[in-house]
């Protein structure tokens, strides 16, 4: 089950993806280009050139689950703003999932007025 905490890093992959890569392959993209590791609990996100297909990679308290989703029409909207070292919030892979293209996403309160 793919749970999502507040407290759950989510990590986008920048690079097109060979979707042909599983566990062992995607691991090693998480270590070698993201500095990340994948038995953190942080969910890992990749897509492939087109943005046809999209891959999540997770620690899932006793070993790695892979969820995957190819589309029939279209192509996934990738959040324009992300950190440098790949991290995206909740609410933007929910919208990529969703197919949802935001014209403005913004909190509806200012904090520290």
């Amino acid at each position: 089950m793919l749970g999502l905490t507040a407290a759950t890093h989510i990590y986008l992959y920048r690079g097109r993806c060979d979707m042909r890569k599983s566990f062992d392959g995607l691991c090693g993209i998480i270590r070698s280009e993201l500095g990340a590791d994948p038995l953190s609990g942080s969910l890992f996100v990749f897509v492939n050139r087109r943005r046809s297909m999209v891959k999540l990679l997770y620690w899932d308290r006793d070993g790695l689950a892979l969820w995957y989703k190819r589309l029939e029409r279209g192509c996934f909207i990738l959040p324009e703003r992300w950190t440098e070292d790949g991290l995206i919030e909740r609410r933007d892979l929910t919208m990529l999932l969703e197919g949802i293209v935001p014209k403005k996403v913004g909190k509806r309160y200012k904090i520290g007025i």
